[in-house]
C-alpha cells in the first residue's frame, strides 16, 4: 500500500495542501494535479482542491471552476491517449495504475453504444482517467466528450464541493478531517 493510500500518509498530504493553499503557486498547483488526474496521475484534485477552499470560502467557486476546466482539459490528453495511443501508452499507463483491463473495455463498449454514460461516470467513484481514456478508445464524438465533460467536472467541483463548503464551511472542513479517508476515496 502506498504512503498516500496510508491514512497517516493521507492526512499528511491533507495537512500539506492545507498549508501550501495559501501560497503563491496554489492555483498553478491545483491546475497541474486537475489536469495530470484526468489523464494519468493516481491522485483526485480533491486533495488541493478541498483544502484550499476551506481556507478560503469567497473563492470556492472560482477554485471550483478553475479545478474543473483544468481537469477538462487534461480530459483532452486523456482522450487522445485513448484515441491515439491505446496499443502503446493507454495500454501501459492502464497497467502502471493497475487498473482491471476489462473495466476500460467494458466502459469503451458502453460509451460506444451512448455518449450520455460520460455524464453519469464523470459523478460517480470512477476514475476520470477511465472515463477520458474510454471515451477516446470508443471513439466517442470529440466535441460531445468535451461538452459531457464540462458538464460533469463542473457539477462535481462547482456545485457538490463548491457548494459544499461555500454553505457549511467549518463543519465541512470537521467532517472532512474526521472521515477523510472515506470522503478522499469517494471524490
Amino acid at each position: 500500500m502506498s504512503d498516500v493510500a496510508k491514512p497517516r500518509g493521507l492526512r499528511a498530504l491533507y495537512a500539506w495542501m492545507l498549508a501550501k493553499s495559501q501560497g503563491r503557486n496554489a492555483w498553478w498547483a491545483l491546475a497541474a494535479f486537475a489536469f495530470a488526474e484526468a489523464s494519468f496521475f493516481p491522485i483526485p484534485p480533491d486533495v488541493m482542491l478541498l483544502p484550499m477552499m476551506l481556507a478560503d470560502r469567497r473563492r470556492a467557486f472560482r477554485l471550483a471552476a478553475w479545478c474543473a476546466f483544468w481537469s477538462v482539459m487534461g480530459g483532452m490528453l486523456g482522450f487522445a491517449i485513448g484515441a491515439l495511443f491505446w496499443n502503446t501508452a493507454g495500454i501501459w499507463l492502464i497497467g502502471v495504475l493497475h487498473i482491471p483491463l476489462d473495466q476500460v473495455e467494458n466502459l469503451r463498449q458502453r460509451y460506444s453504444e451512448s455518449a450520455y454514460l460520460i455524464v453519469a461516470q464523470g459523478l460517480t467513484p470512477v476514475p476520470y482517467k477511465i472515463v477520458t481514456i474510454a471515451s477516446g478508445l470508443a471513439g466517442v464524438p470529440f466535441f460531445l466528450f468535451m461538452l459531457y465533460s464540462a458538464i460533469t467536472r463542473s457539477l462535481r467541483f462547482i456545485v457538490l464541493e463548491g457548494l459544499l463548503v461555500h454553505f457549511f464551511g467549518a463543519q465541512a472542513k470537521e467532517l472532512l478531517e474526521k472521515y477523510l479517508e472515506v470522503a478522499m476515496v469517494a471524490f
